[in-house]
């Protein structure tokens, strides 16, 4: 008897504090910092990810067609050309994709 009334006892502090630290950021009715630090932060990350990804992909498939024209017959180089052409131009999609579903998200959040 005298174990169940710590265990209640316990179980109510733990209610009572998580009650407490999950209704702390609302309290003041402020956007935690951290939280706003870390969102600024993906968000430049993402940017300076499509930005890259676009010279990337224009180096790839212009390298990639180049490998095509000056493979002098040889079957293989065309081959990894079309490979290469091929796949740049799926994941510079794959990329641009990724940016449209993530914006979508945040502005459902939001």
């Amino acid at each position: 008897m005298k174990y169940k009334k710590r265990y209640y006892f316990l179980f109510i502090i733990f209610i009572i504090i998580l009650i407490f630290f999950s209704l702390s950021p609302f309290a003041y009715g402020a956007y935690p910092k951290l939280i706003s630090k870390l969102t600024d932060a993906f968000d430049k990350i993402a940017s300076y990810i499509v930005a890259i990804a676009t010279p990337a992909a224009g180096v790839a498939i212009g390298s990639g067609f180049l490998m095509q024209k000056f493979s002098f017959g040889d079957e293989e180089r065309i081959r990894i050309g079309k490979k290469l052409v091929r796949t740049s131009i799926i994941s510079y999609a794959f990329i641009l994709l990724l940016e449209l579903i993530l914006t979508a998200i945040q502005t459902i959040l939001t």
